[in-house]
């Protein structure tokens, strides 16, 4: 089996589609599945599939400059994509790449699936273009309902993804990985750099930007020191908000961009993960806090409330709702013993999501997407 992926979406970005596509392909590695992947990123020679991509020319993306958006048309892609003769092509997202890599199944008679990684029309709103997302969504289900499947990273997602009219839609989780994340990483040093005396770390991690409901996270951290509680407001990324969040929250400790071991060990040495956002299809960082030990405060939408069972491995408060949001982070605050409760169990959960046994279920469903496109070209014949 050889696969084609076409995507924006590769090393040196961090963002849960890359980890996704990493992860992937450790697993076609393992089990010796040829791919090669057209980009407009190209991981430099500390990964071993490096010389798998193809980069294509690409221009910056409109709303945040550090993406790159692929411009295929004038890299002779065709020649390219001929030459390695896919079985089955892949696309991450309905951009112009992805839509090149569309025709390009179409035109060639090659079967075509693609992945749904992102809310990005619930993004509109962030930007006061409420009146776009008609238009948004009809131009996915245009896009999605020409692939044989669209592979959906949670239940949340996959019901979205259905009640818009997208067909073959089918689950494809995310993972976890043991190794990077653990309790066993915490650190009283690190804890030290940043706190005078000993108090709680409440702890984010994500891109600094507005569709993460950042703002609510602010709101909160005003509720809580209003209300006498002492903690310490870690947050590690960075993006447009910053600046903005650095006025809001002046007692916040703001690490920028964080990866490796040193994330890890950020994870397993707070105590609290505060993650606001509405708009999540998945939500790694949550698997990421469970997996240190930590408990995690999220909102009762999307992906992250796909992970987090209330009260039983973490907390859910009201979307869009600061003062909730503080009352859930608050009852950690209070009170230990329940902290502690949905520790152990928030363990448990991670440990049910497996990248090897999620990815393998999709290498499985490749092959089903293979098996049906053959056997419709045989009774077309």
């Amino acid at each position: 089996m050889r696969i084609a992926y076409f995507t924006e979406s590769l090393p040196p970005n961090t963002d849960g589609v890359v980890k996704t596509l990493c992860h992937l392909t450790d697993s076609l590695l393992e089990k010796q599945i040829d791919f090669h992947f057209f980009s407009p990123i190209k991981p430099d020679e500390s990964y071993s599939w490096h010389d798998k991509v193809t980069k294509v020319s690409s221009v910056p993306f409109a709303l945040y400059s550090y993406y790159k958006m692929g411009l295929p048309y004038f890299d002779g892609i065709d020649k390219k994509c001929a030459k390695y003769t896919p079985d089955l092509i892949h696309i991450a997202s309905p951009t112009p790449l992805g839509v090149y890599g569309l025709r390009y199944a179409q035109k060639n008679d090659i079967p075509v699936v693609t992945s749904y990684h992102t809310h990005f029309v619930d993004y509109f709103r962030y930007f006061g273009l409420e009146k776009l997302e008609k238009i948004g969504w009809n131009y996915l289900q245009w896009f999605h309902n020409q692939c044989m499947r669209t592979y959906a990273p949670s239940p949340s997602s996959v019901n979205e993804l259905e009640n818009r009219d997208i067909n073959n839609v089918e689950l494809w989780q995310r993972g976890i990985e043991f190794d990077r994340f653990s309790p066993k990483f915490r650190s009283s040093e690190l804890r030290d750099s940043v706190l005078d005396h000993q108090k709680p770390i409440l702890l984010f991690v994500g891109r600094l930007i507005n569709h993460k409901d950042l703002d609510d996270l602010a709101a909160a951290n005003l509720v809580l020191k209003q209300r006498g509680r002492d903690f310490k407001l870690v947050i590690i990324g960075d993006g447009p908000m910053r600046p903005e969040l650095e006025k809001s929250l002046p007692d916040a400790h703001f690490t920028g961009f964080v990866h490796g071991p040193k994330l890890a060990s950020w994870y397993a040495s707070s105590d609290i993960f505060a993650f606001p956002s509405t708009t999540e299809t998945f939500g790694n960082v949550i698997l990421e806090a469970f997996a240190s030990g930590i408990p995690a405060v999220g909102v009762n939408a999307g992906g992250v409330a796909d992970i987090i069972t209330h009260g039983k491995d973490g907390l859910l408060a009201n979307p869009k709702d600061p003062v909730d949001f503080a009352d859930q982070l608050d009852r950690l605050l209070t009170r230990p013993q329940l902290a502690q409760q949905l520790i152990q169990q928030a363990e448990k959960t991670a440990k049910t999501y497996s990248w090897k046994a999620i990815n393998n279920r999709l290498v499985e469903s490749y092959r089903q997407v293979i098996s049906e496109h053959q056997s419709f070209r045989l009774n077309a014949a």
